[in-house]
């Protein structure tokens, strides 16, 4: 399904460009303050503008509370089947002809421009992106308001692109990675939206009825959060998120209901899964932390450490490099709304499955009851710290964390700070949080694929 329509070849080299130039003018610029100017607009919208005049680009992201944490349980995959088919058409508007898929694609690389819709487990979300020559710019801007404001919601192309969803989950069937991801889901989640699977059954229970419904009632004006990042000002930013509010506020703001929150694991759970395949897969974890927990620096930095600094990590080190038990080994959490899971996973030879898992729990366990070195954090800081610039080198990575802070309601000098909170990280915060947030005695592990 089509979550991003592709611009015409000639006009994306000349945008290709254009970001190589917002690289060398952000690199240069990464350890400055980051201007960003906040406001509420009338609609009740919240506003997020950084200008960042060297190039003449602009990036735009909406977001809403309608991600798949809002999915009916029997229709798991409703808010991102409603994403991709609200860019498959939009309906007639007064003089405004209606257009197809194709003709829709057409304008869009007629004006250079790109426009997605996507939903993730907590958001829904529009992007924008658009030169800000002015034709060009009030052009790409009128026609995602266009999309935004009437959907055609085409009944032929839903049938058509649930055949393709329906092929594409039978054949993720045969790859052992799908059984293990959804065991492993379903076992930290329980019933929790987080752990909800797209199925053949959610699939065939969704109606365009059904999108749009869940449409008007999450993608609506007063809940929306709105980030921007090129080359326009404040009034310029204004007027850009009047036309995209006016588009969605005929729908109604009435409360959402809340959801609830992932309940805790109350003993160990292991389950393995026959699969014939040449290597095991093999996840581990368990409920972790939400966005907002205030520990959030130091299990990132600690993560850093054990499993999410690649080569140089815990784990890599010793299942790896020490015992060549499986060519790559990962940990990372997973904040969100609700508490996101903390993953480690690896892949192995099915005859060294429980060798490599003993292994692995063996470091999980003593990091959680010792910490890092003061070497290791030391490592850890240099690179996340030094790495930081990566992070915010274009206009897209410097609008994805500016949405950060807007959806996470974080402070305005996040970005600006974000060096100064690692560094400040020390080995107790580390231990503290750890011990805290992980039980090792309490882990889901998954084990597809290992020979009994």
């Amino acid at each position: 399904m089509n979550l991003t329509l592709l611009v015409w070849p000639a006009v994306a080299r000349r945008l290709v460009l254009v970001g190589a130039v917002a690289w060398l003018a952000l690199a240069g610029t990464a350890q400055a303050a980051i201007p960003i100017q906040h406001w509420t607009h009338a609609s009740g919208a919240r506003v997020y503008l950084v200008p960042s005049p060297s190039i003449p680009m602009l990036d735009v992201q909406l977001n809403f509370d309608g991600g798949s944490r809002r999915d009916p349980a029997n229709q798991a995959g409703l808010a991102s089947i409603t994403a991709g088919l609200l860019l498959d058409g939009v309906a007639a508007q007064g003089a405004q002809p209606a257009l197809d898929e194709n003709q829709l694609g057409e304008a869009w690389a007629d004006l250079g421009a790109q426009f997605g819709a996507q939903a993730s487990d907590d958001r829904f979300s529009f992007s924008l992106r658009t030169l800000t020559e002015p034709e060009l710019m009030r052009g790409a801007v009128a026609l995602a308001a266009r999309q935004m404001a009437a959907p055609a919601w085409p009944e032929r192309i839903w049938q058509r692109d649930r055949e393709r969803a329906l092929a594409a989950l039978k054949e993720a069937e045969n790859r052992p990675g799908t059984h293990a991801g959804r065991a492993f889901s379903r076992a930290v989640y329980g019933q929790h939206p987080y752990g909800q699977d797209i199925t053949p059954a959610t699939l065939n229970a969704i109606t365009v009825a059904d999108m749009r419904s869940f449409y008007r009632r999450h993608v609506a004006a007063c809940r929306a959060q709105v980030s921007l990042v090129g080359a326009i000002d404040r009034a310029q930013a204004d007027q850009i998120v009047e036309q995209f509010m006016a588009a969605v506020k005929p729908h109604g703001c009435e409360p959402l209901p809340p959801v609830a929150e992932v309940a805790p694991l109350t003993q160990a759970v292991e389950q393995r899964l026959p699969f014939d395949a040449a290597q095991a897969q093999v996840l581990i974890g368990q409920p972790g932390v939400k966005r907002d927990d205030p520990d959030f620096f130091p299990l990132i930095v600690g993560n850093h450490i054990l499993g999410g600094g690649g080569f140089v990590s815990r784990l890599t080190t010793e299942v790896r490099e020490k015992r060549g038990l499986s060519y790559s080994v990962y940990s990372y959490f997973s904040p969100g709304l609700h508490a996101g899971a903390f993953q480690l996973g690896l892949s192995t030879r099915p005859d060294q499955a429980d060798q490599a898992i003993a292994v692995a729990r063996e470091v999980v366990q003593r990091f959680v009851a010792e910490g890092p070195t003061e070497a290791e954090l030391q490592a850890a800081k240099d690179n996340l710290v030094n790495g930081f610039a990566l992070r915010i080198d274009s206009n897209k990575k410097l609008l994805d964390n500016v949405s950060n802070i807007a959806w996470n309601d974080l402070p305005l000098d996040y970005l600006d700070r974000w060096t100064q909170k690692v560094q400040q990280v020390s080995l107790a915060d580390i231990r503290r949080a750890f011990s805290r947030v992980i039980q090792p005695e309490r882990m889901v592990t998954v084990v597809v694929g290992a020979k009994p």
